[in-house]
């Protein structure tokens, strides 16, 4: 294996702890293995070495990128994921009878069932959010509750406390409780127990901690930067005081905060629980050329929790193209460029940072009859049970005789939710079916519904007879007239158990609303949300940004780079400076993933571009990726926030470039900051200022903040240079 300098020094590591900061493309894996070889090589026996990789893909391209490396016969040490790790751990503890034997449940279902009984049972019939707590949405976000209370290993109410899940999750934590007791009552364990039940079983019996303890010299962990609690109190009991730990990853990818992972996990809180490490920078990105790495630099700076690191292009990487546009027509140019050049749509990748913000291009992709394909097939965006119905009661307009169809029925009154058990809603569009009339109070299908269940189904009923006669209004108003009749806003906010998720479902309506006034004609509209559509693999491949760590496209299209889709942000729901952090590492890995084409979208109309566009610099990052591919300084000057990392950048590649200041413009455009977090771009106007607030040492500007969190500002003039 060819190596650089840094990975050499990563590999010949000699004793003690060892952190390696690895920006994206760096060759990571292929330094791990030449690490684990070398130490073979060093004569360490495979049985004392340990792997653990972030899950079974990466654990199974490790096993066998080792394989072809290692010399012929030559035994290989343990490699695993945490969860294969702690199901060992459990097997040992079980037979030690420090744990009792329990049956793992692997399927999704089973678990929703015995969080279903736990509400139930903690829940009595007089309880008002009762059904609601039963939804699938509510249950899943019970089982997110329950994993990340064992993931962080702390009390439940703690947790509860820190995420406000908000209305209707109230009995979360007495669900939690009970939930435990059912999985003891019946010998039943989740994948969180995995690691959970060993953690806490070996933290209370010393003696059993010796006995797991003197079995290792060296553990490799990969992606540590998104290790949990339990994880890694897990790590540090088995490697004990003997084993040296090298913990590979990049605080600036850590992008799942929501099931515990933390960048402190990198930065603070490996020395705090392993002691002094030697640090390694594995600075050099074989993926992307000088642009990219420019302004991945630059959209990364303003993050406070993370390491002091520049990524750096390899000599010989792509030229990395990086452009913004705005609109969807821009995304079928885009790809209609990309295919004139002779590529094919399967090199290429849409992210977005929710599946919702895909809706406007997969629409887009549908009228143009161009191919893709969705990482969760459930995403298209006609399987949405909400767009489903939505669709369903449009269809009321133009086919009345539906009025008569059960099925359809059921499917309009399912969404948004009533809040009314199935088996109940099923009996009763049956009845309306049949008789085309709303039953009397004393009718027992409506006798068993409680008195807002009857309000709500009968104003929907009404609804559904009155669409028939409103076949001259367009697509757009017949769509925000059902959203408003059915109060789609406020139902979809109180039936998720997570504000974000209540948020996306709102942001879904918008888009759908704005689709419709794209088309206007009913009919078409009504077509194009059940034009049925399959996978193609020769299509663009379309994930969000979650689902593509670790992974990489010729070209890649970042939709839907808006103010308050990306960050995401509402005026209820304002950032703070930690959620806002977590939002620009997402960005960071999402434009990280291109290697020779990186477009940047945003939306038209009312939606400001994000912020995050402003602060990447993607001008300025092209503009000097070109000067040095010349030679030549740069033709125009750079902006003043970019210059500091520019000289940073060109002084370790060597280059000797000038850079010329711009001391006229600065570049952030979001009328929404985080109060009290401190930001080196700025707007300036007519010798005013629009920033966060500046150092109170040196104070610039000043920000006010309204009850509602939005700011009012108020600049002080101030020359140029003292923001420098």
């Amino acid at each position: 294996m060819k190596l650089t300098s840094e990975q050499q020094a990563v590999v010949r590591h000699g004793g003690g702890h060892a952190r390696v900061a690895a920006v994206a493309g760096s060759g990571k894996t292929t330094t791990m293995v030449a690490r684990v070889l070398h130490l073979l090589q060093q004569g360490v026996d495979p049985r004392r070495i340990m792997v653990l990789m972030f899950n079974r893909s990466a654990r199974e391209d490790f096993q066998r990128r080792l394989a072809e490396m290692a010399p012929s016969g030559q035994p290989l040490p343990d490699v695993r994921t945490f969860h294969s790790l702690g199901l060992r751990l459990t097997q040992s503890l079980t037979r030690w009878r420090a744990l009792e034997s329990r049956q793992l449940l692997t399927a999704d279902w089973q678990l929703e069932r015995l969080l279903r009984q736990a509400t139930l049972e903690v829940l009595t019939d007089a309880d008002a959010d009762r059904d609601s707590a039963l939804e699938q949405d509510r249950l899943e976000a019970l089982a997110h509750f329950s994993g990340l209370v064992k993931a962080e290993v702390i009390d439940p109410q703690l947790v509860y406390e820190r995420l406000e899940p908000g209305d209707g999750s109230s009995h979360f934590v007495a669900a939690w409780h009970r939930a435990e007791a059912l999985l003891a009552e019946h010998g039943l364990m989740t994948y969180s127990d995995l690691l959970y039940r060993p953690l806490l079983a070996l933290e209370a019996a010393p003696d059993l901690q010796r006995r797991v303890q003197g079995f290792l010299d060296h553990v490799i962990i990969d992606e540590y930067q998104d290790v949990n609690a339990a994880q890694q109190r897990l790590l540090a009991m088995l490697a004990g005081r003997e084993a040296a730990v090298m913990a590979v990853g990049d605080a600036n990818q850590c992008i799942y905060e929501w099931r515990g992972a933390r960048p402190d996990a990198m930065l603070d809180n490996f020395v705090r629980v392993f002691g002094h490490a030697t640090d390694y920078p594995l600075s050099t990105t074989f993926r992307y050329g000088h642009a990219l790495a420019l302004a991945a630099n630059q959209a990364i700076d303003a993050n406070r929790r993370r390491a002091d690191q520049l990524c750096v292009a390899a000599p010989g990487n792509p030229t990395t193209d990086i452009c913004v546009h705005q609109g969807a027509s821009a995304f079928l140019e885009q790809l209609g460029d990309w295919q004139r050049q002779g590529r094919q749509l399967g090199e290429a990748c849409l992210l977005v940072r929710s599946w919702t913000l895909s809706v406007p291009m997969q629409l887009a992709l549908l009228r143009e009859g161009i191919p893709f394909r969705l990482a969760r097939e459930d995403r298209f965006v006609f399987r949405l049970p909400l767009v489903e119905a939505l669709a369903g009661y449009l269809s009321l307009v133009l086919q009345p005789r539906l009025l008569q169809d059960p099925a359809h029925l059921l499917l309009v009154f399912s969404q948004p939710t009533c809040f009314v058990p199935r088996e109940v809603l099923a009996a009763l569009v049956t009845r309306l079916a049949e008789t085309q009339r709303w039953p009397g109070r004393d009718d027992p299908l409506v006798a068993r519904l409680k008195p807002h269940q009857r309000r709500t189904l009968k104003k929907r009923w009404e609804l559904l007879c009155e669409l028939p006669r409103l076949g001259r209004l367009s697509a757009d108003a017949l769509l925000e007239h059902v959203v408003a009749e059915v109060d789609a806003e406020k139902v979809l906010k109180r039936a998720a158990a997570r504000r974000d998720k209540g948020e996306e479902d709102v942001r879904l309506l918008d888009v759908l609303i704005e689709q419709a006034r794209e088309v206007r004609d009913l009919t078409t509209f009504i077509e194009l949300l059940r034009r049925p559509v399959e996978n193609r693999d020769d299509g663009i491949l379309i994930t969000t940004v979650h689902g593509a760590k670790g992974l990489e496209w010729p070209l890649v299209v970042v939709g839907g780079v808006n103010e308050e889709d990306f960050p995401h942000y509402t005026r209820d729901n304002p950032l703070d400076a930690a959620r806002l952090e977590e939002e620009r590492r997402l960005y960071y890995v999402a434009i990280t993933r291109a290697i020779e084409k990186l477009v940047l979208l945003h939306d038209a109309g009312a939606h400001r571009p994000s912020r995050f566009i402003a602060e990447t610099g993607c001008e300025d990052a092209c503009r000097l990726a070109e000067a040095l591919a010349e030679s030549t300084p740069p033709a125009e000057p750079v902006r003043l926030a970019a210059v500091p990392l520019a000289r940073r950048y060109l002084k370790v590649i060597g280059s000797e470039l000038p850079l010329v200041e711009d001391r006229t413009a600065q570049a952030v455009t979001s009328d929404t900051f985080v109060a009290g977090e401190r930001i080196r771009h700025a707007v300036f106007g007519e010798g005013e200022v629009s920033v966060v607030e500046g150092d109170p040492a040196n104070p610039v500007i000043e920000v006010r903040f309204d009850q509602a969190g939005r700011r009012r500002l108020v600049a002080h003039r101030a020359p140029i240079e003292r923001l420098a």
